[in-house]
């Protein structure tokens, strides 16, 4: 965790994808169809306390949310639900913060929320990669 933070002292954003160094940042992958996991997706998003869904296109499947930290600063966070086959999808988190300067590790705590409350759902979905 202090890794991140001295990382988060210049960057101010984060992301997963498939070739994350960090393990906790790859895709997470789950045994549903692009419909039914976007269906998933979005309404347990619009259920998380402090985050704002701005904005949803299912054809691309992107979510756009924004969080307000303690502080007063503002998260983007993207959430991506791509269809890997028919029957497997993936999602994928990318979070900036508005403003100057670093966000302390932040948008990692933030990807890391995200992926734990999606898969504490979808748990009889998950794939482990």
């Amino acid at each position: 965790m202090l890794k991140r933070t001295l990382i988060g002292l210049l960057r101010s954003h984060e992301q997963t994808g498939d070739k994350a160094k960090d393990p906790l940042l790859k895709s997470h992958f789950y045994k549903l169809s692009k419909d039914k996991a976007w269906e998933e997706v979005i309404s347990t998003l619009k259920k998380m306390q402090g985050y704002k869904v701005l904005h949803e296109v299912q054809s691309v499947g992107e979510i756009v949310l924004e969080k307000r930290t303690a502080f007063g600063r503002t998260m983007d966070i993207t959430v991506s639900v791509i269809s890997v086959t028919p029957i497997q999808s993936a999602v994928d988190i990318y979070s900036a913060s508005r403003g100057s300067l670093g966000d302390l590790g932040s948008n990692y705590r933030v990807i890391l929320d995200l992926y734990r409350t999606l898969d504490k759902k979808l748990a009889a979905f998950k794939v482990n990669s």
